[in-house]
């Protein structure tokens, strides 16, 4: 799906991004590659957030890995404010990695346990060289207080498995923050916590990404938790994205069927229509070893439009302004 073209205001810029995994043959041989990135394009603008929703298994957390450089991409770009992450050495590996925040989706996995919480936010100053203990200490203090554990002084001394879930998370974004990064990558953030701390943890990331002028690239399954996150959507099905739009303009008025799915697969809060059984599409999700031709969702699409969706593949159509949809029925 094609994005705008690179300007000024653009801070991330992924372009026909592929990442592929091979598979062997009992560690001999060539058996095939899993496609989990499948050419996905999109640009990212400074202190935008942007919410890439999908089923498991469609590529979102291999597309933040390889946005973090943690996965190599077989093919394609990701260029952060003018520089390929490909060509840069090791040094400004470095620099790109302090510009850039990791929320990972389980707090508690990704907070070593023998550091309080002192230690966990000190690290990441002390690998990128503030020398001063004094600076660090205020930065620590003023992040703790910015994601609102405080009195401070009562967190300090703590480790991670004297906190709470939420509390666990309130220090995993801290640390995401302390180098004052300009983009911040979130994979599934509130997945693992409470019903009642979802929308709290969300709505602070929502007030840094505001007052820092963040960009944020927000990964989740859950469509009912974007409205409070994201001014734009992308649906990721099978390692590609088949709809970009507004999050308004997306919830509002789907376009594409899968997208349609995930809609209605939101759980309902009426209790007059718990014993109401929704309709969702038949089958799973294809194999990214052997993606099936064509429009990938066609197997499963009740519209789907015999000898074009199962032969060509879709390009991006824009049936309303600034909303694209990678289907054939707008054709």
């Amino acid at each position: 799906m094609a994005s705008p073209q690179t300007n000024n205001n653009i801070l991330l810029s992924v372009q026909n991004l592929h990442t592929w995994f091979e598979l062997r043959k009992w560690g001999f041989g060539r058996a095939g590659f899993v496609r989990a990135v499948d050419g996905v394009s999109f640009d990212l603008p400074y202190g935008e957030a942007i919410a890439f929703v999908g089923e498991s298994g469609c590529g979102k957390s291999t597309l933040a890995k390889t946005i973090l450089g943690l996965h190599k991409p077989t093919k394609g770009t990701v260029v952060f404010e003018g520089k390929r992450l490909n060509e840069l050495n090791s040094q400004e590996m470095r620099w790109y990695r302090s510009q850039v925040g990791y929320v990972q989706q389980d707090p508690y996995g990704a907070l070593p346990p023998f550091m309080n919480v002192q230690r966990i936010l000190e690290e990441p100053l002390l690998i990128n060289g503030v020398s001063s203990s004094a600076e660090r200490y205020q930065r620590i203090r003023e992040m703790l207080e910015e994601v609102r554990m405080t009195p401070v002084d009562d967190f300090l001394p703590k480790f991670p498995h004297m906190l709470s879930g939420g509390q666990q998370q309130r220090v995993v974004v801290a640390r995401s923050m302390i180098l004052r990064p300009k983009l911040i990558v979130a994979d599934e953030p509130v997945s693992m916590l409470d019903a009642s701390v979802r929308v709290e943890i969300l709505m602070l990331l929502r007030a840094l990404q505001k007052s820092h002028n963040l960009a944020v690239s927000y990964i989740t399954h859950d469509l009912s938790t974007v409205r409070y996150f994201s001014e734009r959507i992308f649906v990721m099905y099978a390692a590609k994205i088949v709809e970009k739009a507004p999050v308004d303009d997306l919830l509002r008025a789907p376009l594409h069927p899968y997208t349609q799915a995930l809609l209605t697969a939101i759980p309902d809060p009426d209790a007059k229509n718990a014993k109401t059984l929704k309709e969702v599409p038949p089958g799973e999700p294809p194999s990214l070893i052997n993606p099936p031709p064509g429009c990938r969702f066609h197997p499963r699409c009740p519209h789907a439009i015999a000898e074009l969706c199962d032969t060509q593949e879709p390009p991006a159509f824009e049936p309303r302004p600034k909303h694209l949809v990678e289907c054939w029925l707008f054709r």
